[in-house]
């Protein structure tokens, strides 16, 4: 069998010898010629190396090719081409067709992200106030206080790819994040931290079901999983964001796609409307439950279900083409313990049940978006002077016209009003939140990969902090620079 392959390269090799000249060609004619015969032999070498044979002793036994003839230097051409020959062989002894290699795995990956750089100017508020009074701040953004200047919200970097036909990785860091200095309370900016880290198994070639491994966002409330890079308002909405502050835990999840539930979301993407992300339109999911990068402190695991579905509304008439109504809801299961001030976290574990419903008709010219949601969680009783389980309530209302596409970038004007009362799990002692708030503005993205999004806030809120009672109020002008690659 080595022989009878090791005499087929021969003749493959010997046909290119022997060629018979013909009319000169051009010297880049010739070239090509001899290139693409060259690709021929060496693939069909591969082909037919026995395992036993090893390389060398296949090349040794291949006659050597032959010299091109030599070029006349007035005039450029050769004194004989070599005729375009048939390919020889592509079908392997076994009777398979060989295949071209695909791209390593590492080839794959693909390395993008986004940085928003903020300014808030205050134009009158609570931005100071007597101890025990709450004064302007906002549990979504830090830079909002007494002192201001420009901050680096979000710094994100994203290792994503398919390393095989139905694993898919995803690596995000955020290097936009604060700590404290080990000899003193003052924070330090800029530290990198982990967001995502996990895996993605398709269980069917079309990918319409998933499971995922990993600390990934939690599919609890539609803005909760829209990507901050996507989302039109600067900053997600406090009760829907309460259940899960920073978005993610780490778990398990299933996801589940229709094939035509995805062709509407496509078309969405296509016509550049804001989506949140292919979260499946089923999922269900178990988590530790004690929030982002936070250590896991009881037995019991949350427990997560959300489903969303778009309906097309061009069947309701003319006025109504091309317009898409997605409704959802979502509900957790939940013990958790919360950090106290005495330090460490809670030996107690409080209910935390929460159900919630969305509904976004897309701006095509004019949408509206809105949640809302129910429940029960820790917050902290300035009555007894201790973290109890409470009642839990609020959402928002958002309204956004899409102008499209103006000459100087697609422009969306929107306005929100948002309230939530209850309990801000994330912080010390679990805090009651008391928020009321008004947001107008536009996102402009005057520039490929540069986006503006100027607003007017006014705020009425308590501040994230049991010791201080009172909502404070103010009014901002708040802008966001974000920049994408």
């Amino acid at each position: 069998m080595a022989a009878h392959r090791l005499h087929l390269i021969a003749l493959a090799a010997t046909a290119i010898s022997i060629a018979a000249p013909v009319r000169a060609q051009s010297v880049a004619d010739l070239q090509r010629q001899i290139d693409a015969l060259k690709a021929q032999v060496e693939a069909l070498q591969q082909a037919l190396q026995a395992p036993e044979q090893p390389a060398a002793a296949v090349a040794s036994a291949t006659p050597a090719p032959p010299t091109a003839p030599p070029v006349q230097p007035a005039t450029g051409q050769v004194e004989a081409g070599v005729p375009d020959l048939p390919v020889l062989a592509e079908t392997l002894p076994s009777g398979g067709v060989a295949q071209p290699p695909t791209d390593s795995w590492f080839e794959r990956l693909q390395l993008r992200g986004y940085t928003q750089l903020r300014y808030n100017g205050v134009l009158d508020g609570d931005v100071t106030a007597p101890a025990g009074q709450s004064r302007l701040r906002s549990v979504h953004d830090s830079s909002i206080n007494a002192d201001g200047g420009f901050s680096l919200r979000r710094v994100r970097l994203v290792l994503q790819g398919d390393v095989t036909d139905n694993i898919e990785l995803y690596l995000q860091h955020d290097f936009g994040t604060a700590v404290n200095s080990q000899s003193s309370a003052e924070p330090r900016q800029g530290f990198g931290q982990l967001r995502d880290a996990y895996v993605d198994v398709f269980l069917d070639r079309e990918r319409s079901f998933r499971l995922r491994f990993g600390q990934s966002k939690v599919p609890l409330g539609w803005e909760n999983l829209q990507s901050s890079s996507n989302r039109i308002p600067l900053d997600r909405s406090d009760a829907i964001n309460s259940a899960v502050p920073g978005e993610r835990d780490l778990g398990v999840t299933a996801y589940y796609t229709p094939p035509h539930v995805q062709r509407i979301w496509d078309r969405l993407a296509e016509d550049g409307q804001k989506l949140f992300g292919n979260y499946g339109a089923f999922g269900v999911g178990l988590y530790n439950g004690q929030g982002t990068n936070r250590v896991e402190r009881n037995d019991s695991l949350m427990k997560v279900a959300m489903a969303t579905w778009p309906f097309a509304l061009d069947g309701l008439g003319p006025l109504f083409r091309g317009q898409v109504l997605e409704l959802g809801g979502s509900a957790m299961l939940n013990r958790f313990r919360p950090e106290v001030r005495t330090g460490g976290v809670s030996a107690v574990d409080y209910r935390e049940d929460r159900i919630g419903l969305h509904a976004i008709l897309y701006p095509q010219p004019f949408g509206i978006q809105a949640e809302w949601v129910w429940g029960q969680g820790p917050q902290f009783d300035t009555a007894t002077q201790r973290i109890t389980e409470a009642p839990l309530e609020g959402g928002y209302v958002q309204l956004t016209y899409d102008l499209g596409e103006t000459g100087i970038g697609r422009i969306r004007p929107y306005g929100r009003w948002q309230r939530y009362r209850g309990g801000w799990k994330a912080a010390t002692n679990a805090p009651r939140l008391e928020t009321d708030e008004i947001e107008l503005g536009l996102e402009w993205p005057f520039m490929d990969a540069l986006e503006l999004t100027v607003a007017y806030a006014r705020m009425k809120r308590r501040e994230a902090d049991e010791r201080r009672l009172g909502q404070a109020e103010g009014d901002l002008i708040r802008t966001q620079l974000q920049w994408s690659y």
